[in-house]
């Protein structure tokens, strides 16, 4: 990970965050296909629909009476949210900056077509590698800022709903891990994280 990564989030002191429930939305058309997304969207599969699902039962169990409930504006995460969410909130409201990590001209292309993609290792979110090195795209520095933006904007408990990376890069800044810490925060789809007190637990 790059120096400049490193220096952001070591720079500045942890402040206090709300208690959060953070979501990735089901797995879409792309996912199963393996391209990349980014800025661009496709929708849920069958199967992204029972995660969404999944995601609502086990909500269910939880008190979320005085959170807000946030999801970024791209389809796959509204319509995850809508799913998800639909027993316990009456509207959803959007954010930008839940969007996904934008992955310039990149976006909608094979990840196995991609230069050196065969030399990174496939996890659930795709090789993370990719994510920094795509040509005009984002990048981790840039999408630290914007999530740590994010966090600090908020007043209130919340449930998120975001994507793959997005979702990584939140709970890395809310654990203290910074950028540097993406691989140590696991992904996956039709599961919650619950985020308290700078720890994390995965709920499934």
């Amino acid at each position: 990970m790059c120096l400049a990564i490193r220096l952001y989030s070591e720079s500045l002191p942890m402040p206090s965050y709300p208690e959060l429930y953070i979501l990735r939305h089901g797995e879409t058309e792309w996912n199963a296909q393996g391209r990349m997304q980014g800025a661009l969207n496709s929708p849920l599969t069958a199967a992204g629909k029972a995660q969404a699902q999944r995601q609502a039962e086990i909500l269910a169990s939880i008190d979320l009476d005085g959170f807000d409930i946030l999801s970024s504006p791209q389809g796959r995460a509204f319509e995850t949210a809508a799913i998800a969410l639909a027993r316990q909130a009456s509207h959803l409201r959007t954010d930008d900056r839940l969007r996904e990590i934008g992955v310039g001209d990149w976006a909608g292309k094979l990840r196995s077509s991609l230069p050196g993609a065969d030399g990174f290792v496939d996890g659930p979110d795709g090789a993370l590698e990719l994510y920094e090195r795509a040509p005009q795209g984002e990048g981790f520095a840039a999408l630290e800022v914007r999530c740590a933006g994010f966090l600090t904007s908020l007043t209130r408990p919340s449930v998120l709903v975001t994507h793959g990376i997005t979702s990584r890069m939140l709970r890395a800044i809310l654990t203290a891990e910074g950028a540097g810490g993406l691989a140590n925060m696991g992904g996956g789809q039709g599961v919650v994280y619950h985020l308290k007190n700078s720890m994390q637990k995965r709920l499934e």
